[in-house]
């Protein structure tokens, strides 16, 4: 299993992976994983509203020195990452978004209509709803909407 260990000195931290516990594939590579992170202008109340929506647990949180920003955040559910969430820098385009994005968070098999709810209440709220929840021909109860940070989701049971 792969492991990491984060150290932090004087507010920066340093990631160090030990290769003799990396998991390996058949052919002999590194098993990979994939997961996301966020950029968002107020990521404070990004992280506490992604926690509402979705029952997550913030188990790395790395502030700036004012304690105002997440110069990275690790959010978790049953033990798994679910995602992270960062400030966005100057250069980053935070600008409102209204319509279809190229890219998007899928959250399915939530388990429920009202779980499915809850979490659109919280992530419509200053957002854009773009489909609101209900029946699709791929899904029984999914909405898609934009949320106050830019962040396109498609949530669903």
């Amino acid at each position: 299993m792969l492991e990491r260990w984060v150290t932090i000195w004087g507010g920066k931290f340093a990631n160090e992976i030990s290769q003799s516990q990396c998991t390996c594939s058949s052919r002999g590579g590194l098993i990979l994983k994939i997961s996301s992170q966020v950029y968002v202008k107020g990521s404070l109340d990004a992280v506490e509203r992604y926690c509402r929506a979705f029952g997550l647990e913030k188990v790395l949180e790395i502030k700036n020195e004012a304690g105002n920003e997440y110069m990275h955040c690790e959010l978790m559910r049953d033990g798994q990452l679910f995602m992270a969430v960062s400030e966005a820098p100057k250069e980053c385009d935070t600008s409102p978004k209204t319509s279809w994005q190229t890219m998007a968070f899928n959250v399915n098999d939530m388990g429920s209509e009202n779980a499915v709810r809850q979490a659109f209440d919280i992530l419509q709220e200053g957002g854009t709803v773009i489909d609101p929840p209900g029946p699709c021909d791929w899904n029984a109860y999914c909405s898609n909407v934009i949320d106050r940070f830019g962040v396109f989701w498609w949530i669903a049971i």
